[in-house]
């Protein structure tokens, strides 16, 4: 009998793990520059199926160390599905990377690995929800990135507009869209149909368990107010180091030491400033260089220093300097600290060459994250946004993506 209970409690217990939400894991100081994109410049997969994923990554040890790869599908609500993995892979995962090459000519030594999904190892066979997970030579999960499968075989239309809620009139952006499912017989849609909003493709304010607020023929149709807003933000600051040498509009002044040292002029609270318009790439980074022909091996760090005048506003708050840079991470490596002589918050963090978007970001002492307290909340920023339409008939054992839409507030309406 205590036999029976042993086994019965581990059984509840490895399904409890199974079931935990895949958060996406940053990596490791020494891992740096994660590229990870489907066929569009955006770094985050959003492909169909068959379509080609690239992963490439830094190792600054440049020890040239075995790293290896498994494929998770997931749910609409990120847990892992009860498929197994003969079910929705073609083939075998948790393969060694094997392109791979050193730095050539840099400063900074490192090795550049490179990974396309599906290669011939391995394909995918279903759609939906997917976690990349890399390990090292000793099985110790390094870090792990979300992409997603679809089949377009919905419609989906979106388009953003200001809120109507006169609190929050010049500070949120709404999302209204519908869904066509011509061709593709839906009964019971309120329990069939999720819906994923997602803004800038940042997962941590992501809206979900949105229902069609009602049907038109063969529309489902979503005109929510506060349901499906997103707070505005500003538009990314940016950087580019492209030229090792000389100076940008960003750029106060350059010093070569072990490495090149890249200070940027320090940056103005925007909160209470008006809204101004400066093009950004929602939050991204380009590598590129002027100093080589392979960007991924050829391009070079530099130590860029970042600046933020202290103001009492930030208390005894921790700021941070983000973006998909370093996966938008809230860590001891990209936390500013402050600087009694100059009375500024100061960071330097590695980066390799290219064009940079980066935000200060608040986290409170009760570890709520205040996103945009430095740079404000604006109907006017420019966003854009992800919809994904998810579907399970009755009896599936997975959650599918029939249909992808976008929406850019740069054409918002009242």
């Amino acid at each position: 009998m205590r036999f029976l209970l042993k086994q019965i409690f581990f059984f509840l217990l490895s399904t409890n793990l199974l079931a935990q939400v895949q958060e996406e894991i940053n990596p490791p100081s020494n891992i740096k520059t994660i590229i990870f994109k489907g066929p569009t410049e955006d770094q985050f997969p959003v492909v169909q199926l068959n379509e080609t994923i690239n992963l490439e990554f830094d190792d600054l040890t440049a020890s040239e160390q075995d790293y290896y790869y498994k494929i998770i599908h997931c749910d609409y609500d990120w847990t892992p599905s009860q498929l197994l993995k003969s079910q929705y892979l073609n083939g075998m995962d948790n393969q060694r990377i094997i392109d791979y090459e050193n730095s050539y000519n840099t400063l900074q030594p490192y090795s550049n690995y490179r990974l396309t999904i599906p290669n011939t190892e391995v394909q995918l066979k279903v759609t939906g929800n997917y976690v990349l997970e890399v390990y090292n030579t000793y099985q110790e999960l390094q870090f792990t990135r979300r992409f997603v499968v679809y089949k377009d075989v919905v419609k989906v239309g979106g388009v953003v507009k200001r809120s109507r809620d006169f609190e929050f009139l010049n500070t949120k952006q709404v999302v209204q869209f519908n869904i066509n499912t011509a061709g593709f017989p839906i009964v019971n849609p309120k329990q069939e149909v999720k819906v994923a909003i997602i803004q800038n493709h940042y997962w941590p304010t992501a809206l979900y368990n949105l229902k069609p607020q009602f049907t038109l023929g063969n529309e489902l149709v979503y005109k929510y107010d506060q349901e499906t807003s997103f707070y505005g933000g500003n538009e990314f600051l940016n950087f580019d180091t492209k030229d090792l040498r000389s100076p940008t509009f960003a750029i106060s002044r350059i010093e070569f030491k072990e490495v090149y040292h890249h200070y940027l002029f320090a940056n103005q609270y925007r909160k209470d400033r008006p809204y101004t318009f400066f093009p950004d790439i929602n939050g991204d980074f380009v590598v590129r260089t002027l100093q080589g022909d392979d960007v991924s091996r050829e391009a070079e760090y530099s130590k860029v220093h970042f600046y933020l005048p202290y103001e009492p506003q930030l208390g005894l708050d921790n700021v941070y300097v983000f973006g998909k840079f370093n996966n938008y991470e809230l860590s001891e490596e990209n936390l500013m600290s402050y600087n009694d002589e100059t009375g500024n918050l100061e960071l330097e963090y590695p980066i390799k060459q290219g064009f940079y978007n980066y935000k200060f970001v608040v986290e409170k002492g009760d570890g709520t994250l205040a996103n945009n307290k430095v740079s404000g909340d604006f109907h006017f920023t420019e966003n854009n946004y992800l919809i994904l339409v998810y579907y399970r008939d009755f009896g599936d054992f997975y959650d599918s993506i029939i249909g992808i839409g976008s929406a850019n507030s740069q054409t918002i309406s009242n």
